[in-house]
């Protein structure tokens, strides 16, 4: 198109974008000049549960905004989005008089000093400030607005492939940091087990001391001891949610290295983590020193998840 200067970037990259996990928080802009004007597109973007976007265009040029939505929802799936078409015009257009309009004026002016019997002249620089008379005429605008709309199109793709490069760039800071965390659950987890594994049959010496403690010289049926002991076991058993537990954080680490579009599922698997670590806590058996130790790591792994929890909200 003559005299557009802004360019579209190449396919390949913005394909590579698509591809990537995104954040959505990220701030891109682009630019235009036509003959008579130029355009100027900025583009916000924050965390949000959906898209939500929110369109500012200059007055007349309503009729492009749902150009302006559909551009939008190819390449963005959730965040808030602002949006800001920015139109000026430049060189002789921007002094341009609008004859009609300031004939109108006059007459009008000219109209009142009759009926009224007002002797001065119509001010000519306030005329000139009178809505609608320095600028485009409005038939003006409404000849402009298929090449207008092109042009935004153009802009806005722009600015929207600057913004996934940014959001992906974020998303590759993030990945980092979750990966850490994840890794540092998997630890806390391991050595959740092994001490689980020591305090099995530490626990069934308690139990054996405490029920002594109670029946005092009487006999202890060797068989109710060993059956009370397996049920005590098996309420406090925490193998099935160290395993789940275990399972939720390579599922995680699998999303994390895959495509976009995944802060949903990413949500919910720490959620289904959160749960784990809530009954691993109420499960952690006695007051003695792996008890504690238990205790103490369950409560580390739930301090991760919430953190990643903050992550993952600026996650798309």
């Amino acid at each position: 198109m003559p005299g557009t200067k802004t360019k579209s970037v190449p396919a390949n990259l913005s394909m590579d974008s698509a591809s990537r996990l995104k954040s959505m928080t990220g701030y891109a802009q682009a630019r235009a000049v036509e003959r008579g004007w130029s355009l100027r597109v900025t583009v916000r973007s924050v965390n949000h549960r959906f898209l939500d976007l929110h369109l500012r265009v200059p007055e007349g040029f309503e009729p492009i905004e749902p150009r302006i939505r559909q551009i939008v929802r190819e390449h963005v799936r959730r965040g808030h989005l602002d949006i800001n078409v920015q139109h000026d015009l430049v060189g002789s257009a921007a002094v341009g008089v609008n004859m009609d309009a300031a004939a109108a004026y006059v007459q009008a002016a000219n109209s009142l000093r009759k009926q009224f019997g007002i002797q001065a002249d119509p001010d000519l620089a306030s005329i000139l400030r009178l809505p609608g008379v320095v600028g485009a005429p409005a038939s003006s605008l409404e000849e402009e607005l298929e090449r207008f709309e092109a042009v935004v199109s153009l802009c806005l793709t722009e600015a929207l492939d600057k913004l996934d490069r940014m959001r992906a760039e974020e998303a590759d800071v993030l990945r980092e940091e979750m990966s850490g965390r994840l890794s540092r659950i998997a630890s806390m987890s391991a050595r959740v087990e092994g001490l689980v594994e020591i305090s099995r049959p530490a626990f069934a010496q308690r139990l054996e001391r405490r029920l002594k403690e109670l029946l005092g010289d009487a006999q202890i049926d060797v068989a109710r001891l060993a059956h009370e002991a397996a049920l005590a076991a098996e309420r406090s058993d925490v193998s099935e949610e160290l395993v789940r537990l275990k399972s939720h954080v390579q599922q995680f680490q699998s999303l994390l290295e895959g495509s976009s579009d995944v802060g949903k599922k990413l949500d919910f698997l720490l959620q289904e983590m959160q749960r784990e670590a809530n009954t691993l806590l109420s499960k952690t058996p006695g007051n003695e020193t792996e008890g504690l130790e238990i205790t103490q790591l369950a409560l580390e792994i739930k301090s991760e998840i919430e953190k990643l929890r903050e992550q993952v909200q600026n996650i798309e």
